[in-house]
Order: structure tokens, then C-alpha cells, then sequence
């Protein structure tokens, strides 16, 4: 039977569960972007895009998710929650095909901890308004679940990185800054291992689940940009205690909560073997895919 995956924000993790899903197994991709120049890029790729922003709505909801399988949602919520789902439930509550439902959460639901432990089963207690804002979008799409058995699924991100969107480049970019906030410590996630999870999630429809996609090892970042330092044979910025950092609003917002996620369920449940259990895996791995892309062109050339 074909499947059809849609997208509501085609973006950076997307793009790698698209390499995940092969279209000789019966796969096709859509999806939305706010962008033209990404919407006629995925359209060169086989990937049928349309333009979606909070003021610019789908122009056929019914005609573009009518044979939609599997609902990928990745749209940050503002204030009212998820836009997706307060502009097209009723749309999206009749699709005749829909087999699972996944919608891109943040680990920042949680809130702080002081430090402490945290897995599915920890009561949500989010304390940024990023956080709340998911929150809120989390308890929407569960309605679905919960009053029609549609097959919901919530995907808790800790901080994405890979490919082109990690240290190194912030680095190279001379953006990145050593930090100190003694025993903070953040999860991280490549990239590569969020298509993993969703495609087996994919596979197994488990409709009301949460669960937390994340590495085995929180570390501080200034920890992270050492390390990366090192990689490319460059001297660590110096350590900046956080209270003389000067930090923006929006970064300092991630230092507000400390805790460490834990990643038992996708293991257990999923059987999921993350490729990148480490920062240091998936660093080592960026830059090797980095020398690949550098080689690949020199043979074009």
C-alpha cells in the first residue's frame, strides 16, 4: 500500500527521516515550508511542498492530506499552541487513510530539575515560556488520541544537532562561547538518530505515547565546544563564568533548566541503538561527514 508521510515544517530533521524512508518501500514525501526558495528545492527533490505560515493557510486542506498515512508535525506553537492543529483539526480528524501521528516536542517540557532525573513518566513542569508553549501544543494533539483513538505519538527533542548544525560550525563561525554554570548540564540528539526513532515509531503505531528522544550522556557545553575545538586542532575560547556572559534573553533561557533525560523507553520499547550515544560520537561523525562532502566535490569537480 502506498504511504504518504506529510510535514507541517519541512526542516532539518525531516530531511533525514526522508533518507530513512525509500521510495521503492512505497513512500511518498509533502510537506510545508514557509520559504519559497526551500519549497522549490524540495519540489527538485521529488517533494511535493506548499507555502504555510501562521497568516498563509493551506489553499485545499482536504485535496493535499486526503490520502495522507503518517502526520509529522515540527511547527513551533506560539501562544494559543500548535497553529497546525488549531487550523486543521476537524480536517485532520477525517482523514480516511491516517495511521500515525508524531508531533516534535522539546525535553523542555520538563522544566528544571536542579540536576535531577527525568523520563516519561516525570510530571511536565516546563518553566520557560518555549517550554509551556510546547507543553500546551503536546496536550492538544493528545486530545486526539484521547477522544477520537487517533494514533498521536509526542517526540520530546533534547538539543539537535548534526551535520552542518553543530559546534564545529559555531566554532568555525567564531560564534561559540565556553560557559560555566557549575553542574549544569544539557542532552543533546544527532540528527541521524531522530529519523531512526520516528521510522521505527513508524513502523510500531503506540497511539498516546511520549517519549524522549535524547543521547546517553548529558555534558555542559562548554564541555562540547572543547572537544570540538580539539577535533578541528584549534585553542578552546577561554571559560566564561555565566553571570559575567552577557547572554541574550533567548540563550540564557537554556541554562534556566538542568536536568538529565533519560532514554530508557526508546531503547526498551522501541528497540531503538542510537548510531551517536555521545556528543563525542556524533562531533567525530560530523566532521567525517564534513571530510566526505569535501571529497565528493572535489570528484565532481
Amino acid at each position: 500500500m502506498k504511504k504518504h508521510l506529510f510535514c507541517f515544517g519541512y526542516g532539518y530533521s525531516c530531511d533525514y527521516l526522508m533518507r530513512e524512508l525509500s521510495p521503492s518501500e512505497g513512500w511518498k514525501i509533502s510537506g510545508t515550508t514557509r520559504d519559497h526558495d526551500k519549497k522549490r528545492e524540495l519540489r527538485e527533490q521529488g517533494i511535493k511542498s506548499y507555502i504555510f505560515d501562521f497568516d498563509v493557510p493551506l489553499p485545499d486542506p482536504l485535496f493535499i492530506l486526503g490520502d495522507v498515512t503518517h502526520l509529522l508535525i515540527s511547527i513551533p506553537p506560539d501562544s494559543e499552541g500548535d497553529p497546525c492543529f488549531n487550523q486543521y483539526l476537524q480536517d485532520i480528524i477525517e482523514l480516511p487513510k491516517l495511521e500515525w501521528v508524531g508531533y516534535l516536542s522539546t525535553t523542555g517540557a520538563y522544566g528544571d530539575r536542579n540536576g535531577g532525573p527525568v523520563d516519561e513518566t516525570s510530571e511536565a513542569r516546563p518553566s520557560t515560556k518555549r517550554g509551556s508553549r510546547r507543553w500546551k501544543a503536546e496536550q492538544q494533539w493528545l486530545s486526539l488520541f484521547k477522544q477520537y483513538n487517533i494514533p498521536v505519538h509526542i517526540f520530546r527533542l533534547a538539543g539537535i544537532y548534526g551535520p552542518g548544525r553543530s559546534a564545529l560550525d559555531s566554532i568555525r563561525a567564531g560564534l561559540a562561547r565556553r560557559i560555566d554554570k557549575p553542574g549544569h548540564a544539557f542532552n543533546r540528539i544527532h540528527v541521524e538518530d531522530i529519523a531512526q526513532v520516528i521510522k521505527v515509531s513508524m513502523e510500531n503505531p503506540k497511539g498516546g505515547e511520549i517519549y524522549n528522544i535524547c543521547d546517553d550522556y548529558p555534558a555542559p557545553s562548554h564541555e562540547v565546544i572543547d572537544y570540538a575545538c580539539q577535533l578541528i586542532g584549534i585553542e578552546s575560547p577561554p571559560l566564561i563564568p555565566i553571570e559575567k556572559a552577557d547572554l541574550a534573553p533567548i540563550t540564557l533561557s537554556f541554562y534556566k533548566d538542568n536536568k538529565r533525560v533519560k532514554n530508557d523507553k526508546i531503547k526498551n520499547e522501541l528497540g531503538v541503538s542510537l548510531k551517536y550515544p555521545t556528543y563525542k560520537d556524533g562531533l567525530r561523525a560530523c566532521l567525517e561527514a564534513e571530510n566526505q562532502e569535501i571529497i565528493s566535490q572535489r570528484n565532481v569537480v
